[in-house]
């Protein structure tokens, strides 16, 4: 079967836009009364050839050095003097063909090229600023208009991952072994150790707080992440006593640098679920921040193993994965690994810009 190739919406564009121009050209000589057909059909092709040449060289030029991802800043100097030069290449190709064109089929011409020049460059060039202004700010509005609609895109899913990893943590606190045990804990500690148990209130209302906390979409200083993660393992550690053993260490300026919401806490949380509670023994977590080339390393290392329900990145990991994504654009990485037979470590490297 014959495929049919289809031409691209750009394409399209180009070959309507210059040949809508160039037809009213001509049809403004047509009835001005001074239109030969021979010169009208040649000024055709070749306005719409130089038209369409001078502009995709500007494109591909714009698309190699990534103009189209610029701030409106940077782009509105660059785009100025751009006109201004495709103006002037339009000037002198335009001004060459009405020259040799007439000279051509007329079989004669009553002055000099540089005459001629003289007498049309002031106009041509006029026309040309006219129609390289349009199309360069067409052609901008229309990736600008393309970018801040991904953009929304990307800020609507990204928010939606936001509000699912806030129901993810809160459905993580609010689990009935969870939530069960810590007040079982409590209740015991009110008799032993009122100072303990009020501290454990303390500590799963504030756990129970931040994941309603309605500012989940936005960063937060690493500090914040950091504080909850410690709220959540010393509660942890009243259930699972001296089976817990727990370390964090910085080498950062917690207050300085943003992260996105329970990031950290997402990997405390897998390393609580599929590490130390499938132990007998219990186990340990040690989370480290600290500089790597110019970005954050965040580990968190744990007893266990890396069952195939981890391998596949169970719901919660994918959805940081997604967000760790869209969020830095790229930029930022998440992995977990088995390092031995019996300790996992999870990483997140994160831009510092």
């Amino acid at each position: 079967m014959k495929r049919i190739t289809r031409i691209s919406t750009y394409w399209t564009i180009q070959l309507i836009g210059w040949i809508t121009t160039s037809l009213y050209w001509g049809l403004s000589a047509f009835f001005g009364g001074t239109f030969i057909w021979k010169i009208g059909i040649a000024d055709l092709i070749l306005d719409v050839t130089i038209g369409i040449a001078l502009t995709h060289i500007y494109r591909n030029f714009a698309l190699k050095n990534g103009w189209n991802k610029l701030s409106l800043k940077r782009l509105v100097p660059r785009i100025a003097m751009s006109v201004l030069v495709l103006s002037l290449f339009y000037m002198l190709l335009i001004v060459a063909k009405l020259y040799l064109v007439r000279l051509i089929i007329l079989k004669s011409s009553p002055i000099s090229f540089l005459e001629f020049l003289k007498f049309t460059q002031l106009q041509v060039f006029i026309t040309g600023t006219r129609l390289m202004s349009i199309w360069v700010l067409a052609y901008h509005l229309y990736h600008y208009s393309r970018l801040e609609i991904e953009t929304v895109k990307e800020n609507a899913r990204l928010s939606l991952m936001m509000k699912e990893a806030q129901l993810n943590n809160l459905s993580t606190q609010l689990n009935p072994h969870f939530f069960f045990n810590s007040l079982n804990n409590i209740k015991f500690l009110i008799l032993e150790n009122p100072d303990s148990a009020r501290r454990a209130i303390d500590l799963l209302s504030e756990l129970l707080r931040n994941s309603l906390n309605n500012n989940v979409g936005r960063l937060i200083p690493l500090i914040e992440e950091i504080d909850l993660v410690l709220d959540y393992l010393e509660l942890e550690k009243i259930r699972f006593e001296e089976r817990l053993q727990t370390k964090i260490e910085t080498s950062v300026n917690l207050s300085k640098h943003l992260i996105l919401p329970l990031s950290i806490q997402t990997l405390v949380e897998n390393a609580i679920k599929h590490g130390i509670e499938k132990r007998k023994s219990g186990g340990f977590i040690t989370v480290k921040v600290e500089m790597e080339n110019k970005f954050i390393k965040i580990s968190v290392q744990n007893s266990g193993n890396l069952s195939s329900e981890i391998k596949d990145c169970g719901i919660g990991l994918n959805n940081l994965k997604e967000r760790l994504k869209l969020q830095y654009n790229g930029n930022a990485s998440f992995e977990i690994k088995e390092i031995n037979d019996e300790t996992v470590l999870a990483t997140i490297l994160l831009p510092t810009k």
